[in-house]
């Protein structure tokens, strides 16, 4: 079992493996395949990576902010102004390359803000006051959130999730 120097190396582990899980998915689903969306209403397999990232990417830099505050601008313009890399990934290799350096650049991010800075409080979407670490918290159930719905879209393509593999030794 790992020894953690702090609650935010604890927290960045806990986030990498997420992360990673999802690269994993991602990368098993065929490139071909990334328009697939089970019904007109929801989100595409691009679609739903590309989000993964966004609200990643502006949770990441309004969280390690001196100035975080979720209500300067509506959250389509928040998402507009820390996400703009997103929309330049249009193909599975851009996806997945952008998943692993945003979530290097993020963890930089984090560390050099430090844990205390992580404990401060900030105003959350929703008004209530919360910890920065709480809300990073947030992010990464969020993210985890969405690993199980690509899983589910992979069942529904046919696709055995890599999570099953890997577990099932294949």
């Amino acid at each position: 079992m790992p020894t953690y120097k702090s609650i935010l190396e604890e927290t960045l582990e806990a986030w990498e493996d997420v992360r990673f899980g999802i690269i994993e998915e991602v990368r098993n689903i065929p490139g071909g395949r990334f328009d697939y969306r089970p019904t007109p209403d929801v989100m595409s397999v691009h679609d739903l990576v590309a989000h993964i990232l966004e609200i990643s990417m502006m949770m990441t830099e309004e969280l390690t902010a001196p100035d975080a505050n979720f209500h300067r601008m509506s959250f389509g313009r928040l998402i507009k102004k820390h996400a703009a890399p997103v929309r330049a990934a249009t193909t599975k290799g851009d996806l997945v390359k952008l998943l692993r350096s945003q979530f290097r650049d993020a963890e930089r991010k984090f560390r050099s803000a430090g844990e205390l800075h992580l404990l401060q409080f900030i105003t959350r979407f929703d008004g209530e006051k919360g910890t920065r670490l709480a809300w990073l918290h947030h992010g990464i159930a969020q993210e985890m959130y969405h690993r199980g719905q690509l899983t589910v879209y992979e069942r529904l393509m046919g696709i055995v999730p890599a999570l099953t593999k890997r577990i099932r030794g294949g």
